[in-house]
């Protein structure tokens, strides 16, 4: 019974994953210019957010599919944080694959 109980949930959430990050490709070209705004915070070296205070992550070399779902929980309220949201709000699903693409080429 725990097996198939396991076996349930993983299944479930390797569907939740797949559908979150199944946007088209991204364009890094497009990203860069599009990632402007991002590179205020997220490109500056042991950036430290004012309030809350907070470490701010550097984004170089993450995974694109990651970049993209963690914009797309931004957005739809699924991860909190007031800028992030407001950053996140307007942006289309391809603006937010050209972005994740980008900061997955950079090499910092």
């Amino acid at each position: 019974m725990r097996t198939k109980t396991g076996l349930m949930i993983m299944t479930l959430c390797l569907c939740s994953l797949t559908s979150a990050v199944s946007y088209a490709a991204g364009d890094v070209e497009a990203g860069r210019s599009k990632a402007f705004t991002c590179m205020g915070c997220h490109g500056v070296a042991s950036y430290t957010n004012a309030y809350p205070t907070y470490h701010v992550p550097k984004l170089g070399g993450q995974h694109a599919q990651y970049l993209a779902a963690a914009l797309a929980a931004y957005k739809n309220g699924q991860r909190s944080h007031a800028t992030m949201r407001a950053q996140a709000a307007n942006l289309s699903d391809q603006d937010m694959e050209d972005i994740a693409a980008y900061f997955a080429s950079r090499t910092e």
